[in-house]
C-alpha cells in the first residue's frame, strides 16, 4: 500500500470514530426516560471533547494505548482533581477477569493507607509494570530488525526508525 492509501484509510477511520463518539454522546445525554445515563462532567478542562479510555482488560498490547488515553483525559478534564481522585477514576476503567485481583489489591491498599500516590503518573507506571510483561521492549526490538527502507526516502526512513526505536532500548 502506498502512503496515500494509508492517509485515506486513516481519514475514513477518523470519520467513523467521530460518528461513533456522536452516537455514544447521544445515548449518554438521552439516557432512559430523558435522564442522563451517565452524568456529564461540568466545568472541567474547557469545552473540548476528549474521549475517555476504553475498558482495560489486562491485554499486554493495550497497556500503552490505555495509559495514553488516561493521561490525555486527566490533563484535559481532571487536572484539578487530587491524585487519589484521578487514580480512582482510572480504576473505573480497569475491568475484566484478568485485572480484577490486581485492582482489588490496589483498592484495599489505598483504603487502609498502605499505598499512596502523589501523582496519577505513579499509578500508571505501576499499571504498566504489572501488565506490560516486559514484552514491549522485545517487540520493539523485533520490529526494528525487520525495518527496511524500501521505496521510502531517507528522511521518511529515519523518521520511521526513530518512531520505532522509542521504547526499544536502542542507544545510538
Amino acid at each position: 500500500m502506498s502512503q496515500i492509501d494509508f492517509h485515506v484509510i486513516i481519514r475514513q477511520q477518523q470519520k467513523q470514530l467521530a460518528a461513533i463518539q456522536a452516537q455514544i454522546q447521544t445515548l449518554l445525554v438521552g439516557g432512559v426516560g430523558g435522564e442522563e445515563a451517565i452524568p456529564r462532567e461540568v466545568g472541567r478542562g474547557g469545552g473540548a471533547e476528549v474521549a475517555k479510555p476504553q475498558i482495560f482488560d489486562g491485554t499486554t498490547s493495550k497497556v500503552a494505548g490505555f495509559i495514553s488515553a488516561c493521561k490525555l483525559y486527566i490533563r484535559m478534564r481532571l487536572r484539578k482533581e487530587p491524585a487519589e481522585g484521578q487514580v480512582q477514576w482510572i480504576l473505573l476503567y480497569i475491568q475484566e477477569e484478568t485485572t480484577d485481583v490486581w485492582k482489588e489489591n490496589i483498592m484495599e491498599k489505598l483504603e487502609v493507607g498502605e499505598l499512596e500516590y502523589e501523582m496519577a503518573e505513579e499509578f500508571l507506571t505501576s499499571l504498566k509494570k504489572e501488565f506490560s510483561g516486559g514484552e514491549e521492549k522485545s517487540v520493539k526490538v523485533a520490529e526494528l530488525r525487520k525495518l527496511e527502507q524500501g521505496g521510502k526516502t531517507m528522511e521518511e526512513f529515519v523518521q520511521e526508525f526513530k518512531r520505532m526505536a522509542r521504547g526499544s532500548g536502542y542507544k545510538g
